[in-house]
């Protein structure tokens, strides 16, 4: 009988988890208020529950694939939340959060006797669907061994990063490079373009250079074509860089380079691109121009 894996949050990061969970011949229940995404999960093999209580009720492992750690908190502590369980299961939460809460909320799950692993991934909503991002994994080494068939489901790259909390430092400080680079070669682009060179075959050129990186493979087409259609929205960058500001502030250091990025995100937020793939950032370089 497949092992039944209950997923919280069915977005493009959940419906990406769940391709991978139901590739793999797990048995997935899924939740989200969203009835539309539930109707999606369903027509490609899964089953949707009711409630998120019912999630927990239901299944033995349970991944939280929603937005911010507020939504994590009440998914997990709130009212019908999985800690009400007869048998709370152990959870993977997915998403990117603030580190300190995180391994506040697993201390908190530790003292009910709950396992609660820290394990967001490295990589957009279209490369988990190919098993293409890197997982990082943290909390009770030996609970995360319990649930490897689960995690090597969803991330056939992993990496055990050490407690509760670190995985989401090392995603922060990922993004923070992920984020700049999509940056670097938004501005890259529109600068060739401006001084008379043909963008495409710029970023053929630019591939083949010390200046290449793995962005270039993943969002210079979509850049260059206009296809913003989202692996990774806008107002997650945003709310990520938040996170990753914050954390800054809190240890006193300065990110001029964030601050500029940061910018950037609010200026297609304010002119409605939020929900637009963050590669759309190319479009508020290009609104920047020299008057």
């Amino acid at each position: 009988m497949a092992r039944k894996v209950g997923l919280i949050g069915l977005g493009l990061m959940g419906s990406a988890l769940a391709q991978r969970l139901i590739g793999a011949g797990l048995d997935v229940l899924g939740f989200d208020l969203d009835r539309s995404k539930c109707d999606e999960l369903e027509a490609r093999g899964g089953r949707t529950a009711a409630s998120v209580a019912d999630v927990g009720h239901s299944c033995d492992v349970v991944l939280i694939a929603v937005l911010t750690v507020d939504q994590v908190e009440q998914v997990v502590e709130g009212e019908n939340g999985l800690a009400g369980a007869e048998r709370p299961p152990a959870v993977l939460c997915t998403a990117t959060c603030d580190p300190e809460r995180i391994a506040s909320l697993a201390s908190r799950c530790a003292s009910r006797g709950m396992v609660f692993l820290d394990t967001p991934v490295s990589g957009s909503s279209g490369q988990v669907a190919k098993g293409e991002g890197l997982g990082l994994v943290a909390g009770d080494r030996d609970e995360a061994a319990r649930c490897a068939d689960v995690i090597e489901a969803i991330y056939p790259r992993h990496v055990y990063v050490g407690p509760a909390g670190d995985a989401s430092r090392a995603k922060l400080a990922i993004n923070l490079a992920l984020g700049l680079n999509r940056a670097a070669l938004a501005e890259s682009l529109v600068f060739a373009e401006r001084i008379g060179l043909d963008p495409a075959a710029f970023l053929a050129i630019a591939k083949q250079s010390a200046a290449y990186s793995q962005i270039m493979d993943v969002k210079g087409a979509k850049m260059i074509k206009g296809d913003f259609a989202p692996q990774g929205r806008i107002v997650q960058s945003r709310k990520d860089f938040g996170l990753i500001l914050s954390e800054a502030g809190r240890v006193g250091q300065h990110l001029p380079m964030a601050e500029i990025l940061m910018g950037l995100l609010e200026g297609c937020i304010e002119n409605g691109e939020g929900d637009w793939d963050n590669s759309a950032v190319i479009r508020e370089v290009r609104r920047r121009h020299a008057r």
